[in-house]
């Protein structure tokens, strides 16, 4: 049988994760960085892309304020992005996946989902695979890689962050349940921090305590993800292993703690917005033409503003003056503000005839 309840055999599926990818570049490539705490990105108001395994000891966290992040650690090194080396050691670490399987999904350019359930070498084991895989990454790139190997998505993933840095975690059919029951219920893809409060105020803090929940129990508080929670707290995931899935869009946004109506802090706001969808683009290796703007007022009505170029949005800089003009153009704001969110869309898209920037509007 396989995690889907069908009569095929289980899966066999490996979720790699390079470990502290960027920062770990970093100190292969400059010696006087090794084992001191580093961090990528930062700098001036701006935000940490990547956390050395020394940095993370005294709590500085990727998508972190940099300020945030130095007065955690005072020594804390900070060093500019050179997303083109990550670009490169990328293509080599996919290289070898290729080797083994063709059905591999990169969520990023430092991990991916491999289904190995037949794989190209006729090696048979997952396990063993994981292992060649990650000596093969420590061979050829002197960087370490973590693994998890178990019979569907879910599992690979939490098992790959059990045992980091270096680490290899297996969870085998018989032990799913048991391992989803003794983990938080924040620790499970999709359940994000705002779901996981919530879980928190319903007495739902570990797999367990999701797993004793009756299916009409979750259809009441969390609508049509009821059905998802319920399967993840028996370690049931139908999700496939895709390859090379596109993306159709990236994007961030955050909540305020108290409505905005001042334009300075608005576009202050967006700006910061701008540099975490900036890092995510990047860390992605995607480009895209599309600026979306979302602004959520406090009567939870959505505005949405959207303009295309003929090319490529170059810069931060260039789709942060873009999100701005959409911004702007909602200002004076009519009431408070509790939501901003900036995405880039139309990835990988080329435009025709490179026509004039076009501005349309949505409004939803």
């Amino acid at each position: 049988m396989n995690d889907t309840g069908g009569a095929s055999p289980l899966r066999k599926i490996i979720h790699i994760d390079m470990d502290a990818f960027y920062a770990s570049v970093e100190q292969r490539d400059n010696p006087e960085l090794r084992g001191k705490p580093l961090a990528v990105g930062g700098g001036h108001r701006g935000v940490v892309a990547a956390a050395s395994y020394e940095a993370r000891k005294f709590g500085v966290r990727s998508a972190m304020p940099s300020v945030t992040a130095k007065r955690r650690c005072p020594d804390l090194i900070f060093v500019k992005p050179r997303f083109d080396a990550y670009r490169e050691v990328s293509h080599q670490i996919r290289a070898i996946f290729h080797e083994y399987t063709p059905h591999v999904e990169p969520l990023s350019l430092d991990e991916a989902y491999l289904d190995v359930t037949e794989d190209l070498k006729g090696i048979g084991i997952a396990t063993r695979i994981a292992e060649e895989i990650r000596a093969r990454i420590k061979a050829e790139t002197g960087l370490t890689a973590s693994a998890g190997v178990s019979y569907n998505k879910f599992l690979a993933k939490l098992a790959s962050d059990q045992n980091k840095p270096d680490g290899l975690c297996v969870i085998t059919p018989t032990k799913g349940e048991a391992f989803v029951a003794s983990l938080p219920v924040k620790r499970f893809h999709g359940v994000g921090p705002k779901t996981a409060e919530k879980m928190a105020r319903l007495g739902i803090e570990t797999g367990a305590d999701l797993r004793a929940q009756s299916l009409e129990f979750l259809q009441h508080n969390f609508g049509s993800s009821a059905g998802y929670y319920y399967n993840l707290a028996r370690a049931i995931c139908h999700r496939q292993v895709k390859a090379d899935r596109p993306y159709k869009s990236v994007s961030a946004e955050d909540t305020f703690f108290d409505d905005l109506t001042e334009d300075e802090a608005l576009v202050t706001e967006l700006d910061r917005i701008s540099r975490t969808l900036w890092t995510r683009i990047e860390a992605k290796g995607l480009s895209g033409r599309t600026v979306n703007l979302k602004v959520k007022y406090q009567d939870f009505r959505i505005v949405t503003r959207a303009r295309s170029l003929g090319r490529a949005v170059a810069s931060r800089e260039e789709m942060l003056e873009i999100g701005a003009a959409l911004l702007r153009s909602l200002l004076p704001a009519e009431k408070g503000i509790r939501l901003l969110g900036l995405g880039l869309s139309s990835l990988g898209e080329e435009a025709a005839a490179a026509p004039p920037p076009q501005l349309e509007l949505l409004t939803a």
